[in-house]
């Protein structure tokens, strides 16, 4: 009993210091001042429904236009780690627009994807792109093979087989809520979220065929203990999160099999090599649309 009163007691303990520093870091910087776009995904506890941060949305709803500190501060409220943010902006009329999150996670834990089977970056850049940019190449809703994707997982004890059902048929709540030191129900949603993601967009890019060229996955299933944990910042556990890191890029690129849904390494390379391949891609796709986009102002120079 002591435990999960600790447990339950600890969020508001740790969300006070983790607020004030993410306030101290970003100050009175809102989500117009980023350097360049972005899409955060919370979800909306009050109204039962994700809510979308972004820069586009920004220029057509201003109450979108918060605090990042606040938008941070909800993004991590992973629920029974972090207490749940309220706040409040002005839309354009200067009424009050308000905000009761939590991690957005609950919804989209792997962000790429957030409405069923849409991934949120693709989603949000194909309408956004089509409507206010013509300087950039023609999108079509499925026309998956323009986009460069790159989806970083934060490690999880996948690996650990720590679940079975002759126990799990045992829990009532509060079992679901903490076993051995661990949140069942939160693991379960959070995996599933991400595995139907990362199974989705490799099927889709292995459909096209372009998943090798656009779509790169790195993700380590194999964390465990104080390692796999989401709330122990000791000086030691980020070390060894760093190591894990570093370690990471010397690995093969892992794809999903989609006949037995199980990742298996590839012979074709590194995820370092694969993510300097991306980069150059990234550097040249920018170059282009910037000669694109100065010839097309020249001529309709007079």
């Amino acid at each position: 009993m002591i435990k999960i009163i600790i447990a339950l007691a600890g969020p508001k303990y740790k969300g006070k210091y983790l607020h004030g520093l993410i306030r101290e870091k970003l100050g009175n910087k809102r989500l117009h001042d980023t350097l360049t776009n972005v899409v955060i995904p919370t979800f909306d506890i009050k109204n039962l429904q994700p809510t979308v941060f972004s820069n586009h949305k920004v220029k057509r709803k201003p109450f979108y236009d918060a605090l990042l500190s606040d938008i941070c501060i909800a993004t991590l409220a992973a629920p029974t780690y972090l207490p749940a943010h309220y706040f409040k902006t002005k839309d354009a009329a200067g009424r009050d627009k308000e905000f009761n999150l939590i991690d957005g996670g609950v919804a989209a834990n792997n962000p790429v994807c957030i409405i069923l089977e849409e991934e949120l970056a693709v989603f949000e850049m194909t309408n956004e792109i089509k409507k206010e940019n013509p300087d950039v190449f023609p999108v079509k809703p499925v026309d998956y093979g323009r986009f460069l994707v790159i989806s970083l997982g934060t490690g999880s004890s996948k690996a650990e087989l720590k679940y079975h059902t002759r126990s799990a048929a045992k829990w009532g709540l509060l079992n679901w809520l903490t076993s051995g030191g661990s949140t069942p129900i939160i693991d379960v949603f959070s995996q599933a979220s991400a595995y139907m993601v990362d199974l989705h967009l490799s099927g889709v890019f292995q459909a096209l065929p372009s998943e090798k060229k656009n779509y790169l996955r790195i993700q380590d299933d194999t964390v465990h203990g104080t390692i796999s944990s989401v709330d122990i910042d000791t000086k030691k556990n980020l070390a060894n999160l760093v190591k894990v890191g570093e370690g990471l890029l010397k690995q093969q690129v892992s794809r999903v099999n989609l006949d037995n849904c199980k990742f298996k390494a590839s012979n074709h390379e590194t995820n370092a090599e694969a993510l300097i391949r991306f980069v150059k891609l990234l550097s040249k796709k920018k170059r282009s649309r910037q000669a694109g986009s100065t010839n097309r102002h020249a001529e309709n120079t007079y």
